[in-house]
């Protein structure tokens, strides 16, 4: 039964998720051949994301010096990959050695090259610097950053060989001398890296019955606070975390609002609503919120929190005072309801992350929440012969029905992902993308 139902899941999935594919445009979608992308050169001395390296918006903020003795040592992983030429001049084998996220992403940038001009391969003139050669915190005494020209040495193709980089998916990218192009990426322990969209463990739901509860401790057949569609307050089903890590330590974004002040904690790809610059009262029909990247909100955007008013609690939108981060160690969980909403420490927030598209990422879990109304009305608790109670249903249903993986990424949500990124454009989904197995 759970093996049909995974199966039924994947199909309406897919259908699902074809139209919105087709329906953007110049996007992946079938029976349409991608036009190949005009690239252009970077400038002397431009950098993309324009933004400085060690922001959150580039290759996020300098973690410490690694050395052949410290214990992030195990963090450095060889590069032995023949397309690329590593110049090696302190002939250690340093410059091989970096995290396994630049290690990707040079890989990536070795067949961008080759594919580019025939015959000329990447090259690498600095990695890893366990000598003290370069600026106080850069990047390259972590493994995360590489200097690299062509192997020609052609300083004509400078330009190009850096927006190659760009679109090979290096955070951080800079045409920073006539004689080398500079690239860098996110730590691998960073939310950048790893996450996909999560509160901490020490949220708070409120229940039906009165009273809140950790989000940590939420279980199949709980009623949490959550808002339908028009904005209207109501208590949704929670069905099941999308991911939980009981020992995660992630990044968060700590985003604080003022009148009501109100405090909530989210990873930087989940979706939080922003109401538009017109909307002085409840959520409503259009123009209606939008739901953006935690990363993207901003203070003076105002979110949706709940507040009292003559006896009738709603939702109003409330200035968002700060945007700060803070590495939280509780735990990181992304519960699901069936209407797609929660609300966490009062504050409104959409149940998905990744993609910037909180309709589809709803739409898109419409067979899994049918599957769930399914198997509980054909997987019942049955009647105990003796004393007339109940006793709980079969563990393979009750598993579907909500209680998810017991850690890591829920598989609907990896087979979602799996199939957006072939079906939509990179820029639909979050730059800092999720994890595809259990971290």
């Amino acid at each position: 039964m759970l093996l049909l139902a995974r199966c039924l899941l994947v199909v309406l999935a897919s259908s699902l998720l074809v139209c919105p594919g087709l329906a953007c445009g110049p996007g992946r979608g079938f029976g349409k051949r991608r036009h190949p992308k005009k690239l252009t050169p970077l400038a002397y001395k431009q950098f993309i994301p324009n933004v400085a390296e060690k922001t959150l918006g580039a290759s996020g903020r300098y973690e410490g010096k690694i050395t052949r003795n410290s214990e992030r040592f195990k963090e450095l992983t060889p590069n032995y990959n023949p397309d690329i030429i590593f110049k090696d001049e302190e002939n250690t084998g340093a410059d091989r050695l970096m995290t396994q996220r630049c290690k990707d992403k040079l890989n990536a940038l070795a067949i961008s090259v080759m594919n580019q001009w025939p015959g000329v391969k990447l090259r690498v003139t600095e990695g890893w610097d366990e000598d003290g050669h370069h600026s106080e915190e850069s990047l390259h005494y972590e493994g995360r950053a590489v200097d690299i020209t062509t192997s020609d040495r052609d300083r004509s193709k400078y330009g190009m060989l850096a927006r190659l980089a760009v679109e090979a998916g290096f955070d951080w990218v800079y045409y920073e001398s006539k004689a080398h192009i500079h690239c860098s990426v996110k730590a691998e322990n960073s939310v950048a890296a790893k996450s996909g969209g999560c509160f901490p463990g020490s949220a708070t739901v409120h229940l039906e019955q009165g009273g809140t509860k950790l989000v940590k401790d939420l279980r199949p057949g709980d009623r949490v606070l959550a808002a339908d569609d028009q904005g209207r307050l109501l208590y949704s089903d929670f069905l099941t975390f999308l991911d939980r890590d009981e020992g995660a330590k992630k990044v968060f974004y700590v985003i604080e609002t003022r009148e009501p002040r109100e405090r909530l904690l989210l990873t930087a790809a989940h979706l939080l609503f922003v109401a538009p610059h017109n909307d002085s009262g409840a959520v409503g029909p259009a123009p209606g919120p939008r739901a953006l990247f935690a990363s993207r909100v901003r203070p003076g955007q105002r979110v949706y929190v709940v507040a009292e008013r003559g006896g009738d609690r709603r939702l109003l939108p409330a200035a968002v005072h700060s945007v700060t981060l803070r590495e939280e160690a509780a735990g990181a969980y992304a519960p699901l309801t069936a209407h797609g909403t929660i609300l966490i420490n009062r504050v409104l927030a959409s149940c998905y992350a990744v993609i910037e598209e909180h309709s589809w990422a709803h739409r898109a879990f419409a067979p899994f929440r049918l599957a769930h109304a399914l198997l509980a009305a054909l997987a019942p608790a049955s009647t105990d012969a003796g004393g007339g109670g109940s006793v709980p249903a079969p563990q393979p249903a009750a598993e579907a029905r909500g209680s998810g993986p017991a850690s890591g990424i829920h598989w609907y949500s990896q087979l979602l992902y799996q199939i957006g990124t072939w079906l939509l454009d990179s820029e639909t989904l979050h730059p800092l993308g999720m994890a595809v197995k259990s971290s």
